[in-house]
C-alpha cells in the first residue's frame, strides 16, 4: 500500500499526470507535457521512457518550432471506445482506439416510428459488426458513448418528453445499451455531444466558452462553460428551441406556442415550400436548391437564420460565448444562414457581447455527434485504472479525443 505523499505515491501521481494531458489532447511532444504538467524535462522524460516501455504510450519523431521533437499519444493498442449516435432518422457507430484513431464507422437509416427496443437492437448488431471488422478482441472495449435525440434526466437516466424520437419517451437508453454490450456506456443528448466533437476536433478547437446548434428535426443547443459541457442539474439545459418567440404561434410539442423551434424546425419549415417543391423535398434538398440560386429555399433558409439569430442573441446576453458553431443540415448553407444569424445577433444582443462572438459552421457536418460520443467514452476513462489495465496487458476500464 502506497503512503500519500510517499515517493511511491508521488511517481504514481506523476505517472497519471502525464497520462492524463496525454489522453485530452490526443498527442503531445514532451515539451508541451512538461508545459502542460508543470513537471521538468527530466522529470517528464523519465516518465515518457517507463510509459512506453509498459506499452500504455507510443512515441513518434515530429518536428515543433523548426525542431526535432518526439510525440506522444497513448498506445494504440491498449483498448478501444465505441460511440453511437441515435438520430431522428439514422443511426451511426464508430469504434475508435485510445490513439485517436477511428477504426471503422457506418450510418444506416433509422425508422422514425421504431420502439427504443428495435434501435437498440439494430444498434447492438452494428456495433458487433464494426468491432469485428477492427479486428480487436471485445475484450479491450473500454466504454461506449451514447447520444439521444432529447434531455436525459440526470438522476434517473430516463430520456425526456421532449425526445424526438416518439417511441423513446421514458426509456433508459445507457441502461438499455450497457445490458446489451455488457460495458460501461455513458449517455447524453446529441447537442452536447455535438458540441464536444466539435470541439475536440473541429470548429470550437481552443475556444472554452461556446454553443453549438443543432438544427434538425428539433433544434437544441450544446453548452461549453470554461471548457466543459454544462448540463444543468437535471439535464436539460441548452433547450433552445423551447425559447418562444411568438406567444400566439404554433403550437410546439412541448405543449408551448411560438418556440424557436415551430420556426426553424424541418418539420415546420419543409411545408413551407411543399405547395412549390412538392413533398419529397428535405432539409439537405433545400439548402441544395438555395446554393443553386433558388429564390423561394434562400428566403426560406434567410429566414430560418434570422430566427436562430434571436435565439442566439438570448444566449449571448446570458451566458456571453466568444463562439457559435451551427451544425446539421442547415450548416451547409453557409452565408446564406450564417449571415442572417448575425445580423439578428447585431440587432439584439448586447453590442459588447456581440462584438467578441463569431459564429461558424460546423466542420465535421454529420459525425460531429457520432466523434463526440467517442469523446465522451474517452473522457469517463480513469488514469488510474488505464495505467493498471495496460500494465496488466488488459484494459480494466477507461478515458478526450480523436483525430
Amino acid at each position: 500500500m502506497e503512503t500519500p505523499g510517499s515517493q511511491s505515491s508521488l511517481h504514481r501521481a506523476n505517472l497519471e499526470r502525464v497520462v492524463r494531458a496525454v489522453r485530452l489532447a490526443g498527442s503531445l511532444t514532451q515539451a508541451e507535457i512538461a508545459r502542460t504538467t508543470g513537471l521538468s524535462a527530466a522529470t517528464v522524460s523519465n516518465i515518457v521512457r517507463e510509459l512506453r516501455e509498459s506499452g500504455t504510450v507510443e512515441v513518434t519523431p515530429t518536428s515543433s518550432g523548426g525542431r526535432r521533437a518526439r510525440s506522444v499519444s497513448l498506445s494504440g493498442d491498449a483498448g478501444i471506445v465505441v460511440g453511437v449516435d441515435f438520430g431522428h432518422t439514422h443511426l451511426r457507430v464508430a469504434v475508435g482506439n485510445l490513439a485517436h484513431q477511428v477504426l471503422a464507422e457506418e450510418s444506416e437509416p433509422l425508422d422514425v416510428d421504431a420502439s427504443a427496443a428495435q434501435g437498440f437492437d439494430r444498434a447492438e448488431q452494428l456495433v458487433d459488426r464494426l468491432i469485428e471488422a477492427t479486428g480487436v478482441d471485445r475484450a479491450k472495449v473500454a466504454g461506449v458513448g451514447l447520444g439521444v435525440p432529447g434531455p436525459i434526466d440526470v438522476e434517473s437516466g430516463t430520456l425526456g418528453s421532449t425526445a424526438i424520437l416518439p417511441g423513446w419517451t421514458g426509456a433508459k437508453p445507457a441502461e438499455e445499451l450497457r445490458g446489451r454490450l455488457g460495458v460501461p456506456v455513458y449517455v447524453d443528448n446529441d447537442a452536447n455531444l455535438g458540441a464536444l466533437g466539435e470541439m475536440v476536433w473541429g470548429s470550437g478547437r481552443g475556444v472554452r466558452d461556446l454553443a453549438y446548434i443543432k438544427v434538425a428535426s428539433g433544434v437544441g443547443a450544446g453548452l461549453v462553460i470554461s471548457g466543459k459541457i454544462y448540463r444543468g442539474p437535471g439535464g436539460t439545459a441548452g433547450e433552445i428551441g423551447h425559447i418562444t418567440l411568438d406567444e400566439s404561434g404554433p403550437v410546439c410539442r412541448c405543449g408551448n406556442r411560438g418556440c424557436l423551434e415551430t420556426f426553424t424546425a424541418a418539420r415546420y419549415v419543409l411545408p413551407l415550400l411543399q405547395p412549390s417543391h412538392g413533398t419529397d423535398l428535405t432539409m439537405e434538398g433545400v439548402v441544395r436548391l438555395a446554393r443553386g440560386g433558388d429564390p423561394g429555399c434562400r428566403r426560406v433558409i434567410a429566414d430560418v437564420g434570422r430566427h436562430i439569430g434571436s435565439g442566439v442573441a438570448n444566449l449571448c446576453n446570458l451566458l456571453n460565448p466568444s463562439r457559435v458553431v451551427l451544425g446539421g443540415d442547415l450548416a451547409e448553407a453557409g452565408e446564406l444562414v450564417l449571415g442572417p444569424i448575425r445580423e439578428s445577433v447585431g440587432r439584439y444582443a448586447i453590442p459588447s457581447a456581440a462584438r467578441q462572438l463569431s459564429v461558424l459552421p460546423g466542420a465535421l457536418g454529420g459525425r460531429a455527434e457520432v466523434l463526440g460520443a467517442l469523446a465522451l467514452a474517452l473522457g469517463e476513462m480513469g488514469d488510474s485504472t488505464l495505467l493498471d489495465g495496460t500494465a496488466n496487458g488488459t484494459l480494466a476500464a477507461t478515458s478526450p479525443a480523436f483525430t
